[in-house]
């Protein structure tokens, strides 16, 4: 898998304001900005992330997803410092 691949399936699943995985081609880190994380505690926007790779994660094509999931005040709050 790729950085693109993983980005385009959690923006497809997700309305994604901000979308942007990097890593090593085993272990991968995701920012993900969107306003479905809206009142969800941090365990429930890794789900809907998780959720959204499907049978990925489990099948070991992505061995390791490290996640933050912001909404887009959190976004911008986080930015602006």
């Amino acid at each position: 898998m790729t950085a693109e691949e993983i980005q385009a399936m959690i923006a497809e699943h997700l309305p994604c304001e901000l979308c942007h995985v990097d890593g090593d081609g085993r272990h991968w880190y995701a920012t993900v900005v969107s306003s479905v994380f809206e009142g969800l505690r941090p365990i429930a926007r890794h789900q809907k992330v998780y959720a959204a790779m499907g049978t990925r994660m489990k099948t070991d094509e992505v061995h390791a997803l490290s996640i933050k999931a912001y909404t887009p005040a959190q976004w911008a709050q986080q930015t602006a410092e």
